[in-house]
């Protein structure tokens, strides 16, 4: 079980580094190829798109023909993908590399799964912890994704192809690994199901849905506007991607520790921490514009987003039958990455017309909802406290 989870950590390190090197050179690629410069970010958003295109087929798929033969599908994909993007530089076409970054999208959206596969492989008690240690692989992807972007830009011509053949390389790695994958073979599909309908309208499924949303949706928001709100303040974009590091080390480190506090204290006040620490983050933006409180407020929500996070995907694994998993999972996810797209796309548009600080502040009122569902999920009724797999017994 151990070396299992180890095995999805790894992969989950390899998927996060490829999706990190999307965002370093995608727009960088895209202003490169791309004769209108306001297509420039076409790249990434591709790739966005292709993972919310995927997340629901992938999971229906994958409830069909099991994990594994989903993990390394979504590997070829993503080779695909790096592939294809660099011939896209190489023709200097932007539709081919939209193209070859949707591909990696789709990697991607199988990929958003391997938290859920640790779950199913770990034993009940063990489980907070797999989910958390296979999140934790995004520490290697904080330091590497970026830095394997940068070398690979000049590695081969025309500029950036080479860092879409690394990624390449990279798929190649995690679908091998992958194949080692012994995981559940594809669910029931005949045994006691449910409508989506019930299942998402349960109390616990609706709180660990809005948690790990309110979580994913304030966290892009200010991590996609932090550079821009940076630049108007005079700080430059070396000071701007040491913030974002040290944000992506606040969202991932604690993972190592995170399955223990889950363990101990429960479900509930995890999830209450990841409320509380966001607002702290609120805070810590609207005291000023200083390096510091940029860094100090970025760590915060990093630590925030990683406890909502990973609390509230421990907390969705007890609301679902085996044979219900695929569509309640999909679900979540593909709401989570709907919540997370609208907050890149208007994290811009929120920045320009309230500035950093009341950007951030006028994030309270979701914040105190998510505040309220989580207090009500401590009632004793629920029992969310101790994370109880009342369905699968």
């Amino acid at each position: 079980m151990h070396r299992q989870v180890l095995l999805l950590a790894t992969a989950q390190a390899l998927f996060q580094t490829a999706s990190a090197m999307v965002v370093t050179v995608g727009s960088l690629a895209g202003g490169l190829v791309s004769a209108t410069p306001g297509l420039a970010t076409a790249p990434v958003a591709s790739m966005l798109l292709g993972t919310a295109a995927m997340i629901i087929p992938a999971s229906m798929w994958m409830a069909r023909r099991g994990r594994r033969n989903g993990f390394v599908l979504g590997s070829i994909l993503g080779v695909l993908g790096g592939l294809v993007a660099a011939w896209g530089i190489h023709t200097k076409s932007l539709l081919v590399l939209a193209l070859g970054t949707a591909l990696i999208g789709a990697y991607q959206a199988f990929a958003q799964f391997y938290r859920f596969a640790a779950s199913e492989i770990a034993t009940e008690d063990y489980r907070p912890r797999a989910i958390a240690l296979v999140l934790a692989g995004g520490v290697v992807a904080a330091f590497l994704g970026p830095a394997l972007g940068l070398y690979g830009a000049r590695l081969l011509e025309p500029t950036y192809a080479g860092s879409f053949v690394i990624l390449a390389m990279s798929c190649v790695v995690a679908g091998g690994l992958l194949l080692g994958l012994k995981n559940p073979k594809a669910e029931v599909l005949d045994g006691r199901r449910r409508t989506l309908r019930a299942i998402i309208s349960q109390p616990n499924y609706l709180v660990a849905l809005f948690g790990a949303a309110t979580g994913s949706g304030v966290m892009v928001l200010a991590m996609t506007a932090t550079p821009l709100a940076m630049a108007h303040h005079q700080h430059g974009l070396s000071a701007s991607a040491t913030v974002i590091q040290a944000h992506m080390l606040g969202m991932f480190v604690p993972s190592f520790f995170t399955g223990t506090l889950l363990a101990r204290f429960g479900v509930a006040r995890v999830m209450l921490a990841g409320v509380v620490l966001m607002g702290a983050h609120v805070a810590m933006s609207a005291s000023g514009t200083g390096l510091f409180s940029f860094m100090s407020a970025l760590v915060l929500l990093g630590v925030g987003w990683n406890f909502l996070y990973v609390g509230g995907t421990t907390l969705l694994t007890s609301t679902y039958l085996p044979g219900e998993r695929a569509m309640a999972q999909a679900t979540n996810d593909f709401v989570i990455y709907v919540v997370g797209l609208a907050s890149s796309l208007g994290a811009g548009v929120l920045l320009d017309l309230a500035g950093w600080r009341q950007m951030n502040l006028l994030l309270l009122p979701w914040l105190l909802i998510a505040l309220v569902a989580v207090c009500w999920l401590r009632r004793p009724r629920s029992a969310a406290a101790s994370v109880p797999p009342p369905l699968a017994r």
